[in-house]
């Protein structure tokens, strides 16, 4: 955890103190008072975030299904490109690992003469 500043342990707690009861339990049962940092910066929405090409998931998706011809994909086809999307731009390893598998597979059927 940071240090605070002596301004951001007075803003700490005026935050703490006009949360409801309820909410106060909730953090002092879940990370205790001490670790609880209400300064941390939020997450980047998942839309904006970028793969290593600087892509964010729908660019990716977009580009891939304008590669496609419209008529060999259908809803459960696109709706597994944005989730291979999502899960690359997010450096998911499950995503990972069905990508890498992916490519050995297809590798795999060009060495047998099937693809």
């Amino acid at each position: 955890m940071r240090r605070l500043t002596p301004e951001d342990e007075e803003r700490k707690k005026a935050i703490f103190d006009g949360m409801s009861p309820r909410r106060q339990k909730h953090i002092l049962k879940k990370e205790g008072y001490d670790k609880w940092d209400p300064f941390i910066e939020p997450k980047e929405p998942i839309d904006m975030r970028a793969d290593k090409t600087k892509r964010t998931a729908t660019d990716l998706a977009r580009q891939f299904l304008q590669s496609c011809e419209t008529e060999d994909y259908s809803n459960a086809f696109g709706q597994g490109v944005w989730d291979m999307c999502l899960g690359i731009v997010s450096d998911d390893q499950r995503y990972t690992g069905m990508y890498e598998f992916a490519c050995w597979y297809r590798e795999l059927l060009k060495k047998e003469g099937m693809k």
